[in-house]
């Protein structure tokens, strides 16, 4: 099974990299089930609802989030429509939406996709590790194949999630920080690792913001306009090939594709 995870797409030009990159991608190297963390993909924070129906409409099939998915407030009005909508699991009991889903790809086997938040560097969610562990094991009564989006800041908390996950969960792929690494791995126990799949959007920016409005923040300490960026726009994300049986990762790959201007 063949599995495509897509780095945090970051406003227009990062939907226009996935409208113009993916479906080639996708026939390429045959994909099953793909996969975008899109919580800035309107304008750069947030969602609406016209921009979810737009990446579904891509070929996308699941859409993950993480602090910023409460950034428009109208979220809340359709969060709970969309049972591929997800936002992370380990907010408190009450919180509208859905932090996993499980659903069939083409083949007719199953994929469970959780989505989790971190704690360090950002706000004080419930325990992430706790919360993996009692999802994923009501997710592998189900299937045997599950992705997780860890959406964390902090590197040592998210290399920690892949080493307490490894061989429950078929890959555990960081998110948040827009910048792609190069540590992609499959652990002793047969789950691919990531520390971060990258931004899928404008690289001439500063993680996807116009780089002048960010260095006058730094160098003036006032509060000005973040507005997304535009130049060299990329498609960044991980191909993974898993064991549809035994859910083990049997390869884990670093996409960078750039987007002709």
């Amino acid at each position: 099974m063949k599995i495509f995870f897509i780095g945090d797409i970051v406003g227009k030009p990062g939907r226009m990299a996935v409208r113009e990159l993916l479906p080639p991608l996708v026939a390429r190297s045959e994909i099953d089930l793909v996969i975008a963390n899109c919580e800035n993909a309107a304008a750069g924070f947030g969602l609406t609802q016209e921009v979810v129906d737009e990446l579904y409409r891509i070929g996308i099939h699941v859409l993950t989030t993480g602090n910023h998915v409460w950034d428009k407030k109208e979220v809340l009005d359709f969060i709970e429509d969309y049972e591929t909508l997800l936002r992370p699991a380990n907010y408190p009991l009450g919180v509208p939406g859905h932090g996993s889903v499980l659903l069939p790809t083409a083949s007719g086997k199953y994929v469970a996709v959780l989505n989790l938040q971190g704690r360090i560097f950002m706000n004080p969610l419930d325990c992430p590790f706790r919360t993996a562990e009692s999802e994923i094991k009501r997710l592998l009564q189900r299937t045997r194949v599950v992705i997780v989006d860890f959406h964390a800041e902090a590197t040592s908390e998210k290399i920690s999630m892949g080493w307490f996950l490894d061989g429950q969960a078929s890959a555990v792929l960081g998110t948040h920080t827009h910048v792609q690494t190069a540590d992609e791995r499959i652990l002793p126990n047969g789950t691919a690792y990531l520390t971060d799949a990258g931004m899928t959007g404008p690289m001439d920016s500063v993680i996807g913001v116009k780089k002048e409005a960010v260095l006058d923040r730094f160098l003036m300490q006032m509060p000005n306009k973040f507005e997304v960026a535009k130049g060299d726009v990329r498609l960044q994300g991980v191909l993974l090939e898993i064991d549809e049986i035994d859910g083990r990762a049997r390869h884990i790959e670093r996409v960078n594709c750039a987007l002709s201007p």
